[in-house]
């Protein structure tokens, strides 16, 4: 769990009479730098100002490329850096990071921004001790750096120094109250301490930020405030990854049981696994669809409007379902030798979260040794290209280039998780699809995971078929994968001796 800070200096601009890339931009930024750029193309500090509004837009790539422009037309200067350092990391790219404020340093010298902004990327990259003394610096400089008591309770939770991160935490909270990255920060570290009353409260902050996932669909209806929903349209939208949407679905029919009316906006390609949730539900991609809405409300906020403690989670299995005519089919490709063990190994590369989940494909060497233990991919996409790569005895099993190739995803990886004896996940989608399932599911975790997982339990309360294998220390995954090829062996001696 890391939020993403950002340091509240304004960009310094190459001497020029347009506008403050970050006030008074009108109502089309882009349009006048564009503008401005057909008048002059050779004008350095409208690309320099069309690279931070289109870093506002999102368009990160284009972003970098108006900067490297502007750097090239004479306005290689440390804000210019300091710009693209801010893009590098909004791409993850976070050594590029650390150079270009290195190179914005070598320009116009170091500032506590900018050891702020190395801090951000030092965290991001799990370097904590350097991020945490480039905290520290700042505040004996200034003890009334909000953000840089903010980034030093993130490195401190980082470490599983709990008591002290939520000093610090609080101290930032004092000196800037409606921080949404801050709040955002105090919510998860609440969540994984299992104090879920407060912690769902802070997690709303997460609505608030300028970078969140998708925007609250405008339809002209209120939030819904967790009253009765009966004879009611509530418009319910996803908001993150396809692990949390899976996660929460579990809520939707609660809510038809409550006599609420639903259609839930989420990416087509999720329709048909999370039209299983809750027959009935209308199923959209785009806001425009969506008519005679009466409230609407994002679907990680349901556990918050329902009230959910470690008690009350709605945790009854299965609650998604798969087709028989395709169960079926796995079946039969599938088989039925040996202790079949479905796997997967790498997130979305794309996303800050991935950083520290995933893990190299051939940890997964010491389970392959197992006498009768077969190993079948269920990656797709980023990741996949490890199985070109396998140590010489290790083997792992595809299931072809049509597995779940089509528009909807995941059908073929429910389908055949049916006919697994078990699945081996980092922490991705695929862990939460098998829990959604209740199929039996182990998930390897990092040394300070997600805050779903909580702190120190190996079972989850989310999902009743799920193990799940910690780090001991950071980084330590040769260490949870002994403890794995401990727990399978058993397993599959057993399976070994039915098949005798």
């Amino acid at each position: 769990m890391t939020a993403r800070w950002r340091t509240r200096r304004t960009m310094r601009r190459r001497g020029t009479s347009a506008a403050s890339p970050w006030r008074n931009w009108g109502t089309s930024p882009l349009a006048s730098q564009d503008r401005a750029l057909a008048l002059d193309a050779g004008l350095a500090a409208a690309w320099t100002n069309r690279g931070l509004v289109l870093h506002r837009l999102g368009r990160l790539s284009e972003a970098l490329q108006s900067l490297e422009r502007a750097a090239t037309l004479g306005g290689d200067d440390g804000a210019n850096w300091d710009a693209r350092a801010a893009v590098l990391r909004a791409l993850h790219r976070h050594e590029d990071a650390l150079a270009a404020i290195a190179r914005a340093e070598a320009r116009d010298g170091r500032s506590d921004d900018r050891s702020l902004a190395r801090a951000g990327a030092l965290l991001e990259l799990r370097r904590l001790d350097e991020a945490r003394a480039a905290c520290a610096a700042v505040l004996a400089r200034d003890s009334g750096n909000a953000t840089a008591w903010s980034l030093h309770g993130a490195c401190l939770h980082h470490m599983r120094r709990d008591a002290e991160a939520m000093a610090s935490i609080d101290r930032a909270l004092a000196l800037r109250p409606d921080d949404a990255d801050t709040r955002l920060l105090r919510g998860y570290a609440l969540l994984a301490a299992g104090s879920f009353a407060e912690g769902w409260a802070e997690a709303e902050y997460r609505l608030r930020r300028a970078e969140k996932g998708a925007a609250r669909p405008e339809v002209g209806a209120p939030d819904w405030d967790g009253g009765d929903p009966a004879g009611r349209h509530l418009l319910i939208y996803t908001e993150q990854g396809r692990g949390d949407a899976i996660q929460f679905a579990r809520y939707l029919p609660l809510l038809a049981a409550r006599g609420a009316r639903l259609s839930l906006l989420a990416p087509a390609d999720l329709h048909a696994l999370l039209a299983t949730a809750c027959p009935g539900m209308a199923l959209i991609d785009r806001p425009e669809q969506a008519e005679g809405v009466d409230a609407v409300a994002a679907l990680l906020s349901l556990p918050f409007l329902f009230g959910t403690d470690l008690a009350t989670i709605p945790a009854s299995v299965p609650y998604l379902a798969t087709a028989p005519a395709r169960v079926a089919r796995w079946r039969a490709h599938l088989g039925g030798e040996g202790l079949r063990v479905g796997i997967a190994w790498q997130g979305n590369p794309r996303i800050g979260v991935d950083i520290g989940r995933s893990f190299p494909l051939a940890h997964y060497r010491a389970l392959a040794a197992l006498a009768g233990v077969r190993l079948i991919s269920l990656q797709k996409h980023a990741g996949s290209e490890q199985l070109a790569a396998l140590p010489e005895d290790m083997r792992v099993e595809t299931l072809g280039e049509d597995f779940d190739a089509g528009p909807d995803a995941f059908l073929d990886s429910a389908a055949a998780m049916q006919s697994l004896d078990l699945v081996i996940s980092s922490d991705t989608a695929i862990a939460h699809l098998a829990g959604a399932l209740g199929r039996p599911v182990w998930v390897a975790l990092q040394f300070v995971p997600d805050w779903r997982w909580l702190r120190d339990r190996a079972d989850s309360p989310w999902y009743p078929s799920m193990r799940l294998f910690r780090q001991a220390a950071p980084g330590d995954w040769a260490g949870v994968f002994a403890a794995m090829r401990d727990a399978l062996a058993p397993l599959a001696a057993a399976r070994k001796g039915e098949n005798a």
